[in-house]
């Protein structure tokens, strides 16, 4: 009797535990289970830590909480500027609902991922290749809200989404560096220009203040020599302008008086041929009109 009661005592514990072993469930920090009863959903959202549930009645899903990370494949497109580019990107996704995640959608995580990469074909063919390249962030926020809206009703909560890069032709590439050579130059050449323009108006300046004082355009020429000087180069180039010279010959005492031995000679005696020649022409004109046209007496060319 004794031995009937403890086999009876041993096969109660046994199926206990093989019950207990059937039903027993953890579920862990970042997940949330959901109860199926009979194909019926039930409405209390098992949350982390030890469960039981019924075993061959009901079955538990665990839904994993976390963010997901989801890399949206490049999507070729064109943009309204009509320039053929591939994007792709990344979305940050987690579920909020664990209920609605496993009844409203089939695989929300495939939802997800076909609606991510729709959004992005339509946000290319929105755009301006400028906003690809320069405003990310306002197209993010505009990807952001096109999966958030459909997103909801699957619970799932869409965290932020980035494009990660835009691959251009090549010939598109090269036009653009070309572009922004151009820019650079055209920025350089501005900043010779107003350089220019500067340095012409210190110069002017420079120059008014040097007429009132000529002496300062000698001590300037005398700088300019000290500084050539002083690179010790074996010939030095000395150019001098033309206004320090007549300076210098202004400033010259008894500079406008010429002296005698530069005087200027008396011209040469007229040959006697010349003179004859000359009479003998007179006497032609005279003939010729008669004795009121007078020749023209003056000093002959030599």
């Amino acid at each position: 009797m004794i031995q009937e009661l403890v086999m009876a005592a041993a096969g109660a514990a046994a199926a206990v535990t093989v019950y207990a072993g059937a039903a027993a469930r953890v579920v862990k920090q970042y997940e949330r289970g959901v109860v199926f009863r009979f194909g019926r959903l039930r409405d209390d959202i098992r949350s982390p830590g030890f469960t039981m549930i019924v075993p061959f009645v009901d079955r538990l899903h665990k839904v994993n909480m976390q963010i997901v990370t989801m890399p949206v494949p490049a999507q070729e497109g064109i943009t309204r500027d009509n320039v053929t580019v591939r994007v792709d990107a990344v979305v940050y996704f987690k579920v909020v609902d664990a209920a609605d995640a496993l009844v409203r959608v089939e695989d929300y995580k495939f939802a997800v991922s076909q609606m991510a990469q729709t959004s992005l074909r339509s946000i290319i063919g929105k755009s301006d290749l400028d906003d690809l390249l320069s405003n990310r962030e306002k197209l993010n926020q505009g990807l952001e809200l096109m999966l958030d809206s459909p997103a909801m009703g699957w619970g799932v909560a869409i965290d932020r989404v980035e494009i990660k890069d835009v691959s251009l032709p090549e010939t598109m590439k090269r036009s653009m560096a070309r572009q922004a050579e151009a820019d650079r130059e055209r920025r350089a050449r501005l900043i010779n220009a107003d350089a220019e323009l500067q340095a012409s108006k210190k110069l002017a300046e420079a120059a008014g203040v040097m007429s009132d004082q000529p002496a300062a355009l000698q001590l300037r020429l005398l700088q300019t020599v000290m500084a050539v000087s002083a690179e010790k180069n074996s010939t030095l180039v000395l150019p001098i302008p033309v206004e320090l010279l007549r300076f210098l010959e202004r400033a010259t005492p008894g500079a406008e008086q010429v002296p005698s031995s530069s005087a200027v000679a008396p011209p040469p005696p007229l040959s006697e041929a010349y003179l004859k020649g000359r009479a003998a022409a007179e006497e032609a004109i005279e003939d010729l009109t008669g004795s009121s046209v007078e020749p023209t007496h003056g000093e002959p060319d030599p």
